[in-house]
């Protein structure tokens, strides 16, 4: 029996490129800029992407806003186009928004916090961010298949996407 999650090595089942539709982000600080490119360089760095029902990658991501919904415009690496799905944003924007909090609040503690203050803000940091993986590994299923690690650079892609600076 075939394992249908895609294996790292396996060179067709991962993302290749990854575009930000400009009108959907729009400029922002050359921060948010900076840890956009960061986010998207480690996910395309090492990903295990496979929309179901296809085997025709490796594939190109453009990720666009319409509507608050995100839009995952998949397309093969020669941009033959695979598929779209759209997925609502509401069920994330409460992790979205707790793993922004806690995050003001870990650079705050880094400058003024004892290490095992940090540690535990850190703790919360990260199961916050695995919560908000989960949440899209979740509502992927039969969709996409990705791994956990890719959708936490998803994730992390996503939550960029919504920092203001």
């Amino acid at each position: 029996m075939k394992n249908s999650m895609p294996q790292q090595s396996d060179s067709k089942h991962r993302l290749v490129h990854v575009e930000l539709d400009a009108e959907s982000f729009g400029r922002a600080t050359p921060d948010v800029e900076h840890e956009r490119a960061v986010a998207v360089f480690d996910l395309i760095e090492e990903n295990s992407f496979a929309p179901v029902g296809d085997d025709n990658g490796p594939y190109n991501l453009n990720l666009a806003v319409v509507e608050k919904r995100l839009v995952f415009n998949i397309t093969s690496q020669d941009d033959k186009p695979v598929i779209a799905h759209v997925l609502s944003l509401t069920p994330f924007k409460r992790v979205i928004k707790d793993y922004f909090m806690i995050c003001e609040s870990y650079y705050d503690a880094i400058r003024t916090s004892s290490p095992a203050q940090i540690e535990a803000i850190d703790m919360g940091r990260r199961g916050l961010h695995n919560e908000g993986s989960q949440t899209l590994q979740d509502r992927l299923s039969g969709k996409i298949d990705v791994d956990f690690d890719t959708a936490r650079r998803l994730f992390t892609l996503i939550c960029v996407l919504h920092w203001r600076g």
